[in-house]
């Protein structure tokens, strides 16, 4: 299995940008597509974006498109969501999230780190 850990979370004002990273361990990286959610405080979680096992087919959800980039380096056993233009409503608790290849559900997790965006 795999386990992940987020990191680059931050305080930032809106209009900026934070880049969110998630270290995977595990010999089986490039078994999994990866994604990232977020869930605002009194909200469900939703999708944020996510990339299959060898890094093509991005997608995203239409709140984040054209701000947001996820990219993985399975040499690194990393994945990385570039955040720009940051708005207040981005304010939420980021997770990273691992499915196996061929699979939709993700169903691996990391703990969260939490990006609030100040207006």
């Amino acid at each position: 299995q795999v386990q992940l850990v987020e990191s680059g979370g931050g305080l930032v004002q809106a209009g900026g940008s934070l880049r969110l990273s998630c270290a995977a361990s595990g010999r089986t990286f490039s078994n999994y597509g990866m994604g990232w959610f977020r869930q605002a405080p009194g909200k469900e979680r939703e999708f944020v974006a996510a990339i299959n096992w060898s890094g093509g087919r991005p997608t995203y959800a239409d709140s984040v498109k054209g701000r947001f980039t996820i990219s993985r380096d399975n040499a690194k056993n990393t994945v990385s969501l570039q955040m720009n233009s940051l708005k207040s409503e981005d304010t939420a608790v980021y997770y990273c999230a691992a499915r196996r290849a061929g699979t939709d559900l993700f169903n691996l997790w990391g703990r969260g780190t939490q990006v609030t965006v100040s207006s």
